[in-house]
């Protein structure tokens, strides 16, 4: 037979999702795939049960419904501080994942670089592949994770077509700072690259940080190109409804891409969400109050049983250290962060996800959790976390 595609020899399936089917498997509380599981709000789920009688339930225009992107530009219009055209700067994707993915096919060509900071979340490693381009590793630099500007500037000097910006970053929860931001966009303008930022985690920003849209700085807004979902802040992540925000001619052509690798993204759903993109500014303050609260609960517990963590300054992840598990004489010492995890599963009953999986370093005492549940899930998930020490 045929050999099969190199591409897909140089790398594994998703290992978040891997945790999940183990978790699945044995019973045990998902802490690794980041999804919440509570409702989404009320007034979307009513608008859908009306979506599901009076339609529309054939192809919607493939870039994008119409009032979807309308509602969309008017959010994001208010979030940019100026207009944002729904026609022109605006393509509606089957999820953030097609959205990274439709940017990256628009923008590479074989063989072109593209700069990611590591940690990173994992799809950027396989969507660089997948579009032919060769990643640059760049180091987030714990606990801060912040990032060194001479070595992301020799990163630059390799002449990438672009760069990857995750903010609120996904797994170290680092929020970039609107100065931050400019310096990398002042580098995409003097070595000619765009920045394709990764913002789905937007509302869940915790104080005193504060979430910068790259697009609505005027010295870099041409060269970014916004890739995000409704995903997280609707708590919809089966909904695949994403989209990208950018310049006119990137998405003409991104359209080009999006086009036939998925058609459109699913009209009643389109539909329906329109509710939620025409929420007021209280719902989003609402929603940042609930993952404050959320990511109180949890940080407070990992504290008690003793469980060194980061503090996430935006996106519903934490970082834990299993480094104590792992020394001379303890069940894991010489043991990866993976055997770690799947252990946990089925012998502690929560799930979460190995820390190398989102390192280009050699990072083997991290694993990663989320807070995306009910406190009552969080509090069983603590209560079993804080036997882990016994049972090692």
């Amino acid at each position: 037979m045929p050999e099969l595609s190199h591409r897909v020899q140089t790398f594994t399936d998703s290992v978040i999702r891997r945790m999940t089917r183990i978790s699945d498997e044995v019973g045990a509380l998902n802490l690794s795939q980041g999804f919440p599981d509570f409702p989404p709000p009320k007034a979307i789920t009513d608008r859908l049960r009306e979506v599901a009688d009076e339609g529309p339930h054939q192809y919607s225009v493939t870039f994008g419904a119409e009032t979807f992107r309308e509602a969309l530009a008017r959010k994001q219009g208010r979030a940019y501080g100026r207009a944002i055209n729904p026609d022109t700067e605006i393509l509606v994707t089957c999820g953030g994942t097609e959205a990274m993915m439709s940017a990256m096919m628009t923008v590479c060509n074989p063989g072109d670089k593209v700069i990611v900071f590591s940690p990173f979340y994992e799809n950027y490693g396989a969507d660089a592949i997948l579009s032919g381009a060769d990643p640059i590793f760049v180091p987030l630099v714990p606990p801060a994770f912040d990032f060194d500007r001479d070595v992301l500037e020799d990163a630059f000097r390799q002449h990438p077509k672009a760069i990857i910006v995750c903010n609120p970053s996904n797994p170290c929860g680092k929020v970039f700072t609107e100065e931050e931001l400019l310096f990398i966009g002042g580098l995409c303008n003097r070595y000619d690259a765009y920045m394709i930022t990764d913002e789905v985690y937007e509302h869940i920003v915790f104080a005193p940080y504060h979430h910068t849209y790259a697009g609505a700085l005027a010295p870099i807004a041409d060269r970014v190109i916004c890739c995000s979902s409704l995903s997280k802040t609707y708590s919809i992540t089966g909904w695949r409804l994403g989209y990208l925000i950018g310049p006119a001619n990137v998405i003409e052509a991104a359209k080009k891409v999006h086009d036939f690798l998925t058609v459109g993204a699913a009209a009643p759903l389109q539909e329906a969400a329109v509710v939620g993109l025409n929420f007021p500014q209280s719902y989003y303050d609402e929603l940042t109050a609930l993952y404050t609260k959320k990511r109180a609960v949890f940080l407070e517990g990992l504290d008690r049983i003793g469980l060194a963590h980061t503090t996430p300054q935006g996106s519903y992840f934490v970082m834990v250290d299993i480094s104590d598990f792992q020394r001379p004489g303890m069940r894991f010492h010489g043991r990866s962060d993976m055997e770690f995890c799947e252990w946990m599963i089925r012998n502690v009953g929560v799930a979460a996800v190995p820390g190398s999986s989102f390192f280009r370093e050699p990072v083997n005492h991290l694993i990663r959790l989320h807070f995306a549940r009910s406190e009552d899930t969080l509090n069983e998930a603590l209560e079993r976390l804080s036997r882990l020490p016994k049972l090692l």
